[in-house]
């Protein structure tokens, strides 16, 4: 009987591939088993165990696998669903859920060596420069990489040289895998076991009084021995006796001391004494028993409290009761820099049962983490993470947390699969029986909806922590500052009367942009040309520190102009302010201040963040300013004043959610002040005060921005009552994308009617040299969301098979917003 095993290959392909196996082989896989596979002509994938069974394929005589590289399966059962469902809901490929999920060292590429054809020689006056200096390098190493060939021969494609080189017979290629996780060890010591007893040990310190600084290494190895009575690093023997390396190798080697390693985690997470929870005050109290009453209805729960109302506190003494019937918990955040504060707070209630997992790790601590989770050890009872770590191979979870679950960075947009991680958390959550809290101050209009139609419980906090008053919110009218000339740079006479005040009363203040670098535009006022990118259709941003124009797209940069490129006039003024403009006018309005900036430019780096957050929090900066960051669920105890610069930018976004999204950011950015017994203050410098969002955020209207807003959904069907799928068709021609979009339009037209929007370029149509056009298909509630994206998906199969489309990106956004 002959076996067959389906491969899941981490690259975008329909169906699984099919390969033979051996009897013993198919004995010994299971699904979720990584294997090495060759795939097309030449390369070797890591591809993941799908499924065994003894159906050969039809249409392809099935190749053998390479090697099998896992004892135990790496992805759980319960994971592989989660794939299954992310593919079909997001509408993308189980390869590319594949290559999102696994962390990038489990998915060993092969890589192609270059070695001598010993089997040939070669004369030097047959091969050119390149040539003689990859084929004379290979004459001193036996094999050589393809970008140690780049390096050698100082080009960034070295693929020409090598197929010459091939052409004349003088080298052989062969692919081969590497792994890309290596484990860390670590170096101890210990005495020989042979002076275990007291008649040898006085005899080996006897033969030492004449080596006093070996003698040393010893009696301090009996120290710590003692204080700790754990095994000795050698790291740490060595600082302790003061001492060098080559004295502890001379006792080793004496056979005085034995050496032994021991693997160890990168990341290890040290603990003092734990300490017991925060007692709870009576409105946490009502609302963690409503929470316990609502999961016996419901497996998902909204916790609409104010910000400071003490949200954390509740998680934690849910997050206890789970860890005491020995299951798992996921803690969700949507910003890394959330976690600095978050680590060091629940790592004083449970100790070392915590693991962090986010993209600012190492290839080699994200495998830890995954591993430890795997295998339920007690370093990952507690797992803190962006929106990744919801595909870690949790086998007994009991709680899902989902801190500021309205936020935006939950949604993955690039590259597929597209997924929004609360809503594969609250799919992950029902597949393990286990329950999701989702938790905002400002809730996204979908989960208050659904926690209005009863499908989510609501429970509410709706006081502070301590009954500390709500901060008083106030809007500066700049349009009135202007005319009156009371604006000093882009800040009101209120705003540095207030920062003046908070100041000198030892106060911390934030600031609020949102939008980095000095100025996103710079003009020569003689001619009014503008620096563009030449890669996409946006103007360049001025950064002043590295006196740089860039693109926040592509990344395209060049030197700042000293003079217009369009008529060679040195006036070159720049308009509209970023965060480094804010930064430099606050220097020079209070010289005594230290002022902090926190943006995508400063936390770059695996510590940005928590530099800046610990140095803000042992109060070393007075004055931060930031973008979007510093509107997350930031906990600073001595901040008095909040100032947004600008709420106009953020209200005149063109987009559905716009007013929504500048409600949720206000309120956020607000709560970061007068979190102590002190009332803070908030200053909202506009142009148009009398704005209805504005002044529901003055009075902290929920509710009110809630109806008005679910209303204008309800008459322009848009979510959360009708669904939408975005397609967006990108090429490099813009008269392609122009004919392959109104084909797809009409095409779509024809099968769904007046629920297609589009096509319409996006307010940037052009982004890294190609034209973008998006296409809008709204679902109405009564129709089935499996039939539609069947007739995308077959429409889209129709658009790919026309000869000119085929080279026009299609990418399929569901619940693109």
């Amino acid at each position: 009987m002959q076996y067959f095993v389906d491969i899941i290959l981490p690259i975008p392909l329909e169906k699984q591939f099919t390969y033979s196996i051996t009897e013993a082989e198919a004995n010994f896989l299971n699904p979720g088993i990584r294997v090495a596979v060759p795939f097309g002509k030449s390369k070797i994938y890591t591809g993941l165990v799908y499924k065994i069974h003894s159906d050969a394929p039809v249409i392809y005589e099935a190749k053998e696998i390479h090697q099998i590289l896992d004892e135990e399966p790496i992805v759980n059962d319960c994971q592989l669903k989660l794939w299954e469902w992310m593919s079909g809901y997001y509408m993308c490929t189980l390869g590319e859920v594949m290559r999102a999920a696994l962390p990038s060292a489990f998915i060993l590429e092969s890589e192609t060596i270059v070695s001598l054809n010993k089997s040939k020689i070669i004369s030097d006056e047959q091969l050119k420069d390149d040539e003689f200096q990859v084929y004379e390098a290979l004459h001193h190493q036996s094999s050589l990489k393809i970008q140690e060939i780049a390096s050698i021969i100082d080009k960034k494609n070295a693929l020409p040289v090598i197929k010459l080189l091939l052409d004349k017979e003088a080298i052989s290629i062969k692919e081969e895998l590497f792994e890309k996780y290596k484990p860390k060890w670590v170096k101890y010591v210990k005495l020989n076991s042979q002076y275990s007893s007291e008649k040898n040990l006085e005899s080996l310190l006897d033969t030492l009084s004449r080596a006093p600084k070996q003698r040393d290494v010893i009696m301090t190895l009996f120290s710590i021995s003692l204080k700790t009575k754990k095994p000795v690093t050698a790291k740490e023997l060595i600082k302790q006796s003061r001492t060098s390396s080559a004295i502890l190798k001379a006792l080793v080697d004496k056979d005085v001391l034995e050496e032994y390693q021991i693997r160890t985690d990168r990341i290890q997470y040290s603990s003092s004494e734990k300490e017991s929870t925060k007692k709870l005050n009576t409105h946490q109290s009502k609302a963690l028993e409503k929470i316990i009453q609502s999961f016996s209805n419901n497996n998902v729960t909204l916790l609409h409290g104010v910000t400071s109302s003490g949200k954390t506190e509740v998680y934690s003494k849910l997050i206890d009761d789970v860890l005491s019937q020995g299951k798992q918990v996921l803690y969700l955040l949507p910003e890394i820099a959330l976690t600095t504060q978050l680590v060091n707070r629940l790592q004083n209630y449970f100790g070392e049962k915590i693991s962090v997992f986010h993209s600012k790790y190492s290839l080699n601590e994200r495998v830890e983490v995954w591993n430890n989770v795997l295998h339920n050890s007690n370093k990952a009872q507690i797992i803190l993470g962006a929106r990744s770590s919801i595909f870690l191979p949790f086998n007994n979870i009991g709680l899902l947390i989902v801190d500021e679950e309205h936020d935006q960075s939950y949604k993955q947009f690039d590259p597929a699969p597209r997924y929004h991680a609360r809503d594969a958390a609250i799919v992950l959550a029902s597949m393990q029986k286990a329950k999701t809290i989702l938790g905002s101050a400002t809730p996204s209009l979908e989960s208050y909806f659904n926690a209005q139609n009863n499908k989510y419980g609501l429970v509410e906090i709706n006081r502070r922590y301590n009954d500390i008053l709500m901060p008083e919110i106030e809007l500066v009218d700049i349009k009135d500052s202007y005319r009156k000339r009371r604006m000093k740079g882009h800040f009101s006479d209120k705003m540095i009367e207030e920062m003046t005040k908070a100041l000198s009363e030892g106060h911390q203040i934030i600031l609020f942009q949102n939008r980095r670098g000095y100025s996103p535009i710079v003009e020569c006022s003689t001619c009014g040309h503008s620096p563009q990118c030449p890669n996409c259709d946006v103007s360049l941003t001025y950064h002043q520190k590295i006196n740089q124009l860039r693109c926040h797209y592509c990344g395209y940069h060049m030197a700042m102009l000293q003079n217009c490129l369009a008529c060679g006039s040195p006036t070159i003024d720049s308009i509209g302010f970023g965060t480094e403009q804010i930064q430099e006018e606050v220097m020079e309005l209070f010289p005594e201040s230290k002022v902090g900036r926190m943006d995508l430019d400063t936390t770059r780096g695996k510590y940005g963040y928590e530099k800046i957050i610990t140095a803000f929090e042992q109060q070393n900066i007075d004055v931060l300013v930031g973008t979007q960051m510093v509107t997350k669920g930031l906990d600073f105890r001595n901040v008095k004043l909040v100032g947004i610069m600008n709420a106009d930018n953020l209200l005149n976004f063109p987009d559905f959610r716009a007013h929504e999204r500048s409600f949720q950011m206000m309120l956020q950015v607000s709560g970061r002040a007068g979190r102590t017994k002190k009332r803070g203050k908030v200053l909202i410098q506009t142009y148009n005060p009398y704005h209805k969002i504005l002044q529901q955020v003055t009075t902290n209207d929920y509710s009110g921005m809630y109806k008005e807003q679910i209303n204008e959904r309800y008459d322009y069907k848009y979510p959360p009552i009708y669904r939408l799928i975005k397609i967006t068709l990108k090429h490099k021609e813009y008269n392609r994308v122009n004919e392959s979009s109104d084909w797809m339009a009409k095409s779509l037209r024809n099968v769904f009617s007046e629920n297609v929007l589009g096509p319409e370029f996006p307010p940037i149509s052009r982004i890294r040299n190609l034209y973008q056009k998006n296409i809008l298909v709204k679902i109405p509630p009564n129709q089935s969301l499996i039939k539609t994206k069947e007739a995308i998906l077959k429409i889209k199969n129709s658009f790919l098979n026309v000869k000119d489309f085929r080279s026009v990106k299609v990418i399929l956004n569901v619940d693109n917003f």
